[in-house]
């Protein structure tokens, strides 16, 4: 035994909030979530920093935001040399276990720097099929603009998440003396919306809900209408949504059953769990599926973000405004480790003693590009072809957005289009934009205010490690060269 806790950090792929039970879904069956939130604490209102996968986790493990150190595409990730939560936490003493290979996080080289062992011990048999071949879709052309495959054979094949688990679970097994860390990225939920027997008949597809509807009088970003239109999304019946939600419901349980098994090797008493997703799904809401690099409806946005374990108190609820960027210094002052850099995270830890205390006044989520980055923009074949082809050819489709939420409104600002503000009291979907009423006026211009602050205060971050004004350089000094003359 040792004195600081140990960490299991589980992290999902594109897992709505509100797809949880314990986030209030009365449909979706999530036991082991749920338990793990009612030993804990739950956070309704914590929101990723942004709507894509890599700078979303970048942002997770560094504590500042995508555009401080510019992780804000899916192929600037994290140089060696930039501290991070595994990174400061082996340099402290732990050791850091990374199950699996999902990824989405580190550039080459940074590793090795940070995690004592990577990869599986039980290795899967299948990889990942995106579906780059349109004959692998077998419901044709609109099965696969909705990402959607349906079941699959359980035939003992054992893909990245089963993989991933068994790694875990026989880590578990006999975990080392010293404090540890064990990092679980999966896959799922991330379409495409794809699940074997139990889970695919989990669901009656008739009870599932419909999506929410766009409003088609409330101005909305451009991209939303060119994605619908350019994916024939309106060919989608509502009973094939609900056959989408039926069968990404089914990849939750299987999630959840996943996160469970772990969960069966752990001491509750000296190791705290995390539980998050990167970012949300559309799943249907206002006719998209998928996700876009600059969505930020809180169904892309919002976290399932739970922290249980290690003694913390237990069956809370925290409606303060969280960031995912919150969690790296919660861990490390949790280890009693000091951080290796300056950041932007608060840690959570005196909110989950006082959850009336209020953690934040504002969340805010960034992504985008501006026109002169286009070359920078996701690259994919089919079937995320017509996505990026959109936003290559558009690029102010994708062009760089801020949204800051307080307890009540959404406010999003975006470089080449008009602004959004949603009263999320009175429109918990985001669907009616008020923008540029009078009556709201005030709202918009102290959160436009909160927006420009916000960006100032975290441009940048100076290093902790100082450098001699006057460094000895070691090289020759300039000759002269004695046969030129003046």
């Amino acid at each position: 035994m040792h004195d600081r806790p140990n960490f299991v950090i589980f992290v999902a792929d594109q897992l709505r909030a509100d797809a949880v039970g314990a986030f209030g879904n009365p449909h979706v069956r999530t036991p082991n979530i749920d338990a793990l939130a009612a030993r804990g604490t739950r956070f309704t209102n914590a929101y990723a920093q942004n709507p894509i996968c890599a700078p979303s986790r970048a942002s997770l493990m560094t504590g500042c935001y995508p555009h401080t150190f510019g992780h804000r595409t899916q192929t600037y990730l994290i140089k060696p040399w930039e501290p991070n939560l595994l990174g400061t936490l082996k340099a402290a003493g732990y050791h850091v276990t990374w199950a699996g290979m999902r990824g989405d996080l580190f550039a080459p080289g940074a590793t090795e720097t940070s995690v004592d062992e990577h990869g599986f011990s039980e290795f899967p048999t299948v990889l990942p099929n995106h579906g780059k071949d349109p004959e692998q879709w077998p419901g044709g052309d609109l099965w696969a603009r909705l990402y959607y495959r349906g079941e699959i054979p359980d035939d003992g094949r054992v893909d990245l998440d089963e993989a991933t688990t068994r790694t875990a679970e026989q880590w578990l097994a006999a975990p080392p003396e010293t404090p540890w860390v064990l990092f679980v990225p999966v896959l799922a939920p991330h379409p495409p919306f794809e699940v074997a027997e139990p889970w695919f008949s989990m669901y009656d597809r008739e009870t599932m809900p419909l999506p929410v509807e766009a409003d088609p009088d409330s101005p909305e970003p451009a991209y939303m209408a060119e994605v619908r239109a350019r994916h024939g999304l309106d060919r989608a019946t509502p009973e094939l949504w609900q056959e989408v939600k039926a069968t990404y419901y089914g990849m939750i349980s299987r999630l959840d059953d996943h996160l469970g098994r772990v969960m069966e090797h752990i001491d509750p008493d000296d190791t705290v769990t995390v539980f998050l997703s990167d970012h949300g799904e559309y799943l249907g809401d206002f006719g998209l599926v998928e996700k876009f690099p600059t969505a930020m409806h809180s169904c892309i946005t919002r976290d399932p973000l739970i922290i249980a374990g290690g003694g913390l108190p237990q069956g809370g609820v925290s409606d303060s405004m969280v960031e995912l960027v919150d969690v790296m210094p919660t861990l490390l002052e949790l280890a009693g480790v000091a951080p290796a850099q300056r950041h932007f995270g608060r840690s959570l830890l005196p909110h989950l003693h006082d959850l009336d205390s209020e953690h934040r006044p504002y969340a805010f989520t960034e992504a985008g590009f501006s026109v002169e980055e286009g070359d920078q923009v996701e690259q994919g074949g089919f079937p995320y072809d017509l996505r990026i082809t959109l936003a290559q050819e558009q690029p102010v489709m994708v062009g760089k957005a801020i949204a800051v939420r307080d307890q009540e409104w959404t406010y999003v600002w975006r470089r080449y289009e008009q602004p959004e503000l949603y009263h999320r009291a009175t429109d918990p979907d985001e669907r009616h934009n008020v923008a540029g009423l009078a009556e709201h006026a005030e709202t918009q211009r102290r959160l436009h205010e909160a927006v420009f602050t916000w960006l100032v205060d975290t441009a940048d971050v100076i290093p902790i490690e100082r450098d001699p004004r006057l460094p000895h350089v070691d090289l020759p000094a300039p000759v002269r060269d004695a046969r030129s003359t003046l």
